[in-house]
């Protein structure tokens, strides 16, 4: 049978094809320039809620509502039908945070939620063929998955649990009371994050919508200190037009750096059997730095879109300087620069680090580290490559923790000797990270498995000799564990 023509992939959406003209001029895929269109009439959306539909000038009904229609027509207009699959699932959860018992909500939502958003992933991947012919509306489904499960947590924090029993954190943002459907339905459909998220909380977001968000964040600080008769008012357009370079930056490498140095050059013949193991190291390395344009220009257009809406301030930094990262997904400067592999984590996909932490790692009473990951590939979806990368990320993690905990004091008696240990620091991690991210982006398992044979599975070996070889140091984590403590306890006397 002969090959179907290129227009005709592109043209297959459950989407609006309005744009197929120009999805046929570019050369993109009509999704892309679909997600593109919507992101790009969010961001006017959101300046002009800012400026028109402000708190002082309309209620928080309206305001909820006006989000809420919006973000509903861009998920139609993207995925068409499949948009039923995300409405369905809000719909379920709102049911169950309506009847559940305060005692079992988070665990019925979790399951419901996780388990739904499994389900649509394995239909996309095996049924539809690895998802290549079919719209990918698996994105908005994550992140309502993430923003449903978090608050069902959020409102077991608030009206199950003694705020003794929880962490700072937690008590800041247990919910006390349900949200009604019209608040339930735009915190997870807000047109702001319903296509790109980032994820974000509840009670930031009611805070948002009700003009109490910037405010409260004013307030910690002494303006009469600094000269102020009044509380400023911070703009975000400064940060807008900042994260807009970003974009635009990082779409051109998109354009560019990206389409030169494809994934698929990993598993090319010359890569494969005639290329040397240094040659193979840095060549990996550069086609993995070669596939992040394309989150840094997603993540940091969602991140401009809800601060253009006056969402995203997260407060004054030391110098006096209103910051607008409250909802940001990544740091460039930090993961391009991180000198171990928790910094790269934690700077990467930050919103979803940070549910991880609140439904899993804060509250798993075993194995926190293990959990938190197999959660993580398992939200992620369930291309096998995923887990590759997860498996193989629990051994580095380990054993990068292992070396940092042994060895890291040697080398803080000078200057030379850190600068030393950072240069060394860096090169370690970026070649561990490009290594161990690499099956997230080939996503098959026979790709992968030509990868790390040419590479002689040489993180996979060294990390297990550390792992075997080098004394484990518990590590200090005062906040995690009166909590889990607290929590067996409870459960004992229950």
């Amino acid at each position: 049978m002969a090959a179907e023509p290129r227009s005709s992939l592109t043209y297959r959406t459950t989407g609006s094809t309005c744009l197929h003209p120009l999805s046929e001029l570019l050369g993109i895929p009509l999704d892309q320039v679909n997600f593109v269109a919507c992101q790009l009439f969010a961001l006017f959306a959101a300046f002009w809620f800012r400026l028109y539909l402000s708190p002082g000038k309309t209620s928080p009904d309206v305001r909820h509502a006006f989000a809420t229609i919006f973000g509903i027509y861009f998920v139609i207009f993207c995925f068409g039908w499949y948009s039923v699959h995300l409405f369905v699932l809000v719909l379920i959860c709102y049911g169950i945070m309506v009847t559940a018992s305060i005692a079992n909500i988070h665990r019925y939502t979790f399951f419901v939620a996780m388990g739904y958003l499994t389900i649509c992933h394995i239909s996309r991947i095996y049924i539809f063929h690895y998802g290549i012919l079919a719209t990918d509306f698996s994105g908005p489904l994550m992140i309502v998955t993430q923003k449903i499960t978090a608050l069902a947590f959020q409102i077991h924090d608030g009206l199950g649990k003694r705020p003794e029993d929880l962490s700072a954190e937690q008590h800041r943002l247990a919910v006390k009371v349900k949200p009604c459907l019209l608040e339930y339905l735009s915190y997870l459909l807000n047109f702001m994050s319903v296509i790109a998220g980032p994820c974000n909380n509840f009670k930031d977001y009611i805070a948002f919508i009700e003009g109490r968000h910037m405010h409260v964040k004013l307030l910690e600080v002494n303006w009469k200190q600094r000269g102020f008769h009044s509380l400023p008012h911070p703009s975000p357009t400064g940060a807008v037009i900042h994260k807009l370079c970003i974009t635009l930056v990082s779409l051109l490498l998109f354009l560019t750096l990206t389409k030169t140095f494809p994934v698929t050059c990993l598993v090319d013949d010359w890569f494969v059997h005639k290329a040397n193991f240094l040659t193979r190291l840095c060549y990996l390395y550069i086609v993995m730095q070669a596939s992040k344009p394309k989150y840094y220009f997603a993540w940091t257009l969602a991140d401009a879109v809800n601060n253009a809406a006056g969402f995203g301030f997260s407060g004054v930094d030391k110098n006096g300087n209103f910051c607008w990262d409250l909802l940001s997904n990544l740091n460039i400067w930090k993961i391009e620069t991180a000198t171990n592999f928790k910094m790269y984590v934690e700077n990467w996909n930050i919103q979803t680090a940070t549910w991880l932490k609140c439904v899993c790692y804060e509250r798993a009473p075993w194995y926190p580290t293990v959990l938190t990951f197999i959660l993580s590939a398992l939200w992620h979806g369930v291309y096998p490559g995923y887990y590759f990368t997860f498996l193989t990320g629990i051994l580095v993690t380990l054993a990068a923790r292992a070396v940092r905990n042994n060895y890291r004091q040697y080398f803080l008696s000078s200057k030379v000797l850190k600068v030393v240990y950072d240069v060394v620091s860096w090169a370690v991690t970026q070649l561990a990270v490009s290594y161990t991210a690499a099956p997230f982006v080939m996503l098959a398992v026979e790709p992968t498995i030509s990868l790390y044979k040419s590479m002689y599975f040489y993180l996979h070996i060294i990390s297990l000799l550390i792992i075997l070889s080098l004394p484990i140091k518990p590590q200090a984590n005062t906040q995690r564990q009166p909590q889990i403590l607290n929590s067996v306890n409870k459960k004992k006397t229950d």
